[in-house]
């Protein structure tokens, strides 16, 4: 599949699939889009905590990487689990600009670790926070009450409608602990009825620049 770097719209880069017409991120922004959905509207809700995190699309490593630089501010320590299915290259990810984007020149060097040591492997990137990529199916998850928080960022409902279905979010809501929470940038009404239906209580939330809403679910 023919695969492009483009600029989204806050100037942050991402991949854009050209024969599916779909991008990694929000066109109007990648660095925006994961700061509201995963960061203001996930991670805050656990300041000086200790928890763990389940990404689903680990694709780029942006919300890990931005994960890793916020948890120094909200005091927290972190073990954090990617999960893809087809691993980007690390030389693609590095050639992405998110480290000046996000003014964290000083942490380069953890950014290129994330992406050059080996997957399936746990490594710590600091004293106070892990990082697991695994690569897997996401019907093949199979933890139990295992994470606090999911970021739920997988392609889109209109490409790949099946890791949106109901199978795949009682996994996510068997994978999380009691009072876990799920947020994702998806605001359809056939997935929230898949999240209702397997247990979770689901809230619409504002959304990223250049999407209305947002859905975030609590276990």
């Amino acid at each position: 599949m023919k695969r492009e770097i483009i600029q989204t719209k806050d100037g942050s880069t991402t991949i854009h699939l050209e024969e599916w017409n779909e991008s990694y991120h929000s066109k109007h922004g990648a660095i925006q889009e994961a700061k509201h959905v995963f960061i203001k509207n996930g991670l805050s809700l656990f300041k000086d905590k200790t928890l763990s995190i389940l990404e689903i699309g680990f694709g780029t490593g942006l919300n890990a990487f931005i994960s890793f630089l916020e948890a120094q501010t909200m005091g927290q320590t972190i073990n954090y689990v990617g999960v893809e299915a087809y691993p980007v290259a690390a030389e693609e990810i590095l050639s992405m600009n998110y480290v000046d984007e996000l003014n964290a020149q000083s942490q380069l060097e953890i950014f290129e670790k994330m992406h050059k040591f080996n997957w399936n492997e746990k490594m710590m990137l600091s004293d106070s926070f892990s990082l697991t990529k695994r690569q897997q199916f996401f019907q093949d998850i199979d933890d139990v009450a295992q994470f606090d928080l999911i970021y739920f960022d997988a392609f889109g409902y209109r490409v790949q409608p099946e890791l949106w279905s109901t199978e795949i979010f009682k996994k996510m809501y068997d994978a999380l602990k009691e009072n876990g929470v799920l947020v994702t940038y998806a605001a359809r009404g056939v997935v929230k009825r898949s999240m209702i239906e397997v247990g979770f209580r689901v809230e619409k939330l504002e959304g990223p620049p250049g999407k209305r809403e947002m859905f975030r679910a609590f276990k």
